[in-house]
């Protein structure tokens, strides 16, 4: 059988494009299986390779410059605009001028990176013709609000002795009034529409600066300094305006700059996928496919929260189809995918590494990590094809005593199973489940491991690998000949 499979990731953050990233995962599984019939789309979401994928979709054009980055300093950008009829549409990514991978790691300051030069793309696009544009948000190193942003189109931010604020999420708290007299006049006569992840919310708990500050190099005091000056930025917006950001879907997108193209740019906000699947025809190759696989740079807790992943799997299980999703790391709550549209996952790192290395070899790792998930996916077709075949090794693990129930010791009310039950200590390892893994693989994992005298060790890094992976088995974990894990394709034995 000759399988059509989907390959649909994001890029991996600093390291890799959505289109590098399709192709190493189309190589791995050219690999594994060469009759397989591979269809590709590389996804963007808003981020790093939203330009490039609409405009090659579109067979429009790239304009190159150079823009103000978001440490002060000139960096060269880009924009583009679409192809085919209807109004000339500029689409910009802000991440190509103020981006995380723009922010050198001993300058990751929130307080004082800024989003002018993604005013100075917008000033660019007008001065090209630009009757509609589009921005992506996405892959942001800013947390202004999209102040800087406004302020490289005329709009002045001033504190409380009319002066005008500097560049920096930091300087919001000094903000007292907004004057939006020298906003650019173009501005009144072009549409903007923002792709936004519409769970980007602006302020309080969940807010931009308590949710991604700290992954952006704010410190709790950072954060807190951060969301005071959205609240005030947010209250001037709408005393100049009249427009409420402070609770619209979408506007804490990008550090905020939701925000900014809402209230003083005139812009509209809008999910990021009803944005982009318009022009990727995302659907009509799903309905060719018989498994997707798709990736992002961490799958966690926040990937169900509008990430790429999240939305693959929620298309694909619409119409019926089995997911694989790959990462280069699982951070905590990556199994809440599991009820997401993800049926599988696996971390793309072979053994603990650093992040340099990690970055440098992403492309070799996803290849590989491709391959063994396919190798695994082809045994379970072999296993389905010959009934006789899986009776057989149904039969064999019954004997072992392997009639696996999960894949893995999840959680502390199952390791608290598992000691009640006298389970030898070196089987259980708690850690968020491998669904698709190989025998050779190793993953640095946070977990909570029990030592033989059956006290819980907490917070320590373990070295993983499958044949620790305890399977919970009538309460009793085995550490048997077979490991059982789940494809979405149907059941694959693994040599432990």
């Amino acid at each position: 059988m000759s399988l059509t499979i989907l390959v649909a990731p994001s890029g991996f953050k600093e390291s890799l494009g959505a289109r590098a990233v399709t192709e190493a995962i189309a190589e791995g599984v050219r690999r594994a299986m060469p009759d397989a019939r591979i269809l590709k789309a590389p996804m963007a979401d808003g981020g790093e390779g939203f330009v490039e994928a609409l405009v090659s979709a579109t067979g429009g054009t790239t304009h190159r410059l150079t823009v103000t980055g978001p440490v002060g300093l000139p960096v060269p950008s880009f924009f583009g605009f679409l192809g085919g009829s209807g109004p000339r549409t500029a689409v910009i990514e802000m991440a190509a001028a103020a981006g995380l991978s723009l922010v050198p790691r001993d300058r990751r300051d929130p307080t004082r990176t800024t989003s002018y030069g993604v005013g100075e793309l917008v000033r660019a696009a007008l001065d090209d013709g630009a009757a509609r544009i589009l921005i992506g948000c996405g892959d942001s190193g800013i947390n202004d609000g999209g102040a800087g942003m406004v302020q490289a189109l005329g709009v002045g931010l001033l504190d409380a002795e009319d002066r005008p604020l500097g560049f920096g999420g930091g300087e919001l708290p000094r903000l007292a009034r907004i004057d939006v007299e020298g906003r650019d006049p173009r501005l009144e006569r072009v549409r903007i529409d923002a792709a936004v992840n519409w769970y980007n919310e602006l302020l309080g708990e969940r807010g931009v600066a308590r949710v991604f500050g700290p992954q952006k190099g704010a410190t709790p005091v950072q954060v807190e300094e951060l969301e005071c000056g959205l609240s005030v930025y947010a209250r001037c917006i709408r005393d100049a305006t009249g427009v409420d950001c402070a609770t619209a879907p979408g506007a804490g997108a990008s550090g905020g700059l939701g925000a900014g193209i809402l209230g003083l740019l005139g812009g509209s906000l809008h999910p990021r996928f009803d944005v982009v699947m318009r022009y990727l025809a995302f659907d009509g190759l799903l309905a060719e496919a018989d498994l997707v696989i798709t990736a992002e740079g961490s799958l966690d807790a926040q990937t169900h929260r509008g990430k790429v992943p999240a939305e693959v799997g929620r298309r694909a299980k619409a119409r019926g189809l089995p997911v694989i999703a790959l990462a280069g790391t699982l951070g905590e709550g990556c199994a809440e995918n599991l009820d997401h549209g993800i049926d599988a996952f696996a971390s793309i790192l072979e053994r603990p590494c650093t992040l340099e290395e990690a970055f440098g070899r992403a492309e070799e790792m996803l290849v590989s990590a491709a391959e063994e998930a396919m190798r695994m996916v082809r045994v379970g077709l072999e296993a389905r094809r010959d009934p006789a075949r899986s009776s057989a090794t149904a039969e064999q693990r019954t004997r072992a005593g392997t009639d696996v129930r999960t894949r893995s010791v999840a959680d502390e009310r199952q390791a608290d199973v598992a000691l009640k039950e006298n389970v030898p200590a070196e089987h259980v390892v708690v850690h968020q489940a491998v669904a698709v893994s190989g025998p050779s693989r190793r993953y640095q994992r946070k977990d909570r491991r029990v030592d033989r005298d059956g006290r819980k060790c907490t917070g320590k890094k373990k070295n993983i690998g499958p044949q620790l992976v305890a399977a919970v088995c009538n309460g009793k974990a085995d550490h048997g000949e077979h490991l059982l894990t789940q494809t979405g394709l149907g059941p694959v034995l693994l040599p432990a």
